[in-house]
């Protein structure tokens, strides 16, 4: 879906010490030639009520705003802008081969916490 849409892919399901980002990729629609997005990646079965994006809860949002940080300072791009999208996926049965639906909400979040940052 990113892809789709230009975005360059940088890392999938990244990990560090204190925790995990599922998609981190290059939106080349921002500014000066591009824009990192952090994007959580939430299913849901389509029998289930709710929406998957509910399930970015403040907590969550903490934990990835930690780990975005951390990604930025070690890859040495804390000068660059970022955001964070949610990719909320619903799934038909568990036998689907592909998803019944899938929302991309750009800017779902600011970045919240301790270590918060301006995106």
């Amino acid at each position: 879906m990113l892809r789709k849409a230009g975005y360059r892919i940088v890392a999938q399901g990244y990990r560090d010490r204190g925790g995990e980002i599922d998609l981190i990729a290059i939106d080349p629609s921002g500014p000066r030639g591009g824009l990192i997005v952090f994007a959580e990646v939430k299913t849901l079965g389509s029998s289930l009520p709710g929406h998957p994006a509910d399930r970015v809860d403040a907590a969550k949002q903490q934990r990835l705003t930690a780990a975005a940080l951390r990604f930025l300072k070690q890859q040495k791009m804390l000068e660059q802008r970022a955001r964070f999208d949610v990719i909320a996926v619903w799934w038909p049965d568990r036998s689907a081969a592909e998803p019944q639906r899938i929302e991309h909400y750009r800017d779902a979040f600011p970045a919240s916490g301790v270590d918060s940052f301006f995106s």
